[in-house]
């Protein structure tokens, strides 16, 4: 049987520890993110198989410590070509988090996220 298809939300833990914001403000972020990465890959094959299954859907939803690390993170998601939006919040412009399109876990990719922990409120 092959992987779950999984959506990796990683947020940027110093918007609240350092800056102040509200829990419910990341959260907001990680469903803009999530939401517009949807949307981005509906017509993937990936996506489709993941949204014909509402009730079997897998995400994880990680943390990062600041904004340089989001970054490097964006950078090699976009070096393996994985789908993904990094959200950024507006009119302030400022990055928050990256959502990535439904994916199977690859080696590469859980490399990619090796300096990500769980999300922790």
């Amino acid at each position: 049987m092959s992987e779950h298809l999984t959506m990796f939300i990683v947020i940027r833990k110093d918007l609240i520890k350092t800056l102040g914001w509200s829990t419910g403000s990341v959260i907001a972020q990680a469903c803009h993110a999530s939401t517009a990465v949807l949307h981005k890959t509906k017509d993937l094959p990936d996506t489709r198989e993941y949204l014909s299954d509402l009730h079997n859907m897998h995400k994880v939803v990680l943390e990062v410590k600041n904004l340089p690390q989001l970054e490097t993170l964006a950078a090699s998601l976009s070096g393996l070509d994985v789908p993904h939006v990094t959200w950024r919040e507006q009119p302030e412009d400022i990055l928050t988090c990256i959502s990535t399109g439904p994916i199977r876990r690859s080696q590469e990719v859980k490399d990619a996220f090796k300096k990500c922990s769980l999300f922790r409120s």
